[in-house]
């Protein structure tokens, strides 16, 4: 588990209520969106959440680029007025993807609410753990009500180890889920 990590419930999912939203606001037949940035290890589920969009009249169009060339444009902020789809899979806590994802200053932000910023720079000074945790957790949850970002999937990684393994290397990194380090992977003599 993440340290100071909080739970969010899970957004339903219900097409028509998102078609309904869109005709309130003043798109009865469609919205376009622009395009909908993403890096190239991502193709088949941005593929998925795109037709998604189709479904409830969001139109975009899928811009696959390569993983280096995406992070750069990603931090130099060139995807404006479009979507992006990336995964955020920093190490670190809680505290740390607020600071590059969510508040001011953070390398892949590209706005910021003043009420999020303030609770971030009062949680950097808090020395009490328990205060820090609700700090954070009080950004993570005005970040839910807000809709800032549409959690799409979660990566399970699974790892077979067979009778013959001594020592697969399973969780010896903290936060690696692969096999490692190689010299420390050994089989039953």
């Amino acid at each position: 588990r993440l340290e100071f990590a909080w739970s969010p419930p899970a957004y339903r999912y219900e097409p028509a209520q998102a078609r309904k939203l869109l005709t309130e606001a003043g798109y009865p037949n469609r919205f376009d969106a622009g395009d909908c940035n993403g890096e190239t290890s991502a193709a088949g589920f941005s593929e998925a959440v795109v037709n998604d969009f189709g479904v409830v009249g969001i139109r975009t169009k899928l811009r696959l680029i390569e993983r280096a060339a995406f992070l750069q444009q990603w931090r130099e902020r060139r995807f404006q007025h479009s979507l992006v789809f990336a995964a955020g899979g920093a190490f670190g806590n809680a505290a740390l993807r607020i600071e590059n994802f969510m508040v001011r200053g953070g390398p892949y932000v590209y706005g910021s609410h003043p009420d999020m910023d303030d609770l971030f720079s009062r949680q950097a000074s808090e020395p009490d753990p328990t205060k820090r945790a609700a700090l954070l957790q009080q950004i993570q949850r005005l970040a839910h009500e807000r809709v800032m970002f549409v959690p799409i999937w979660e990566p399970a990684g699974l790892a077979g180890v067979g009778p013959r393994v001594e020592e697969p290397g399973l969780g010896l990194i903290e936060y690696y889920p692969y096999s490692s380090p190689y010299e420390d992977v050994r089989l039953k003599k």
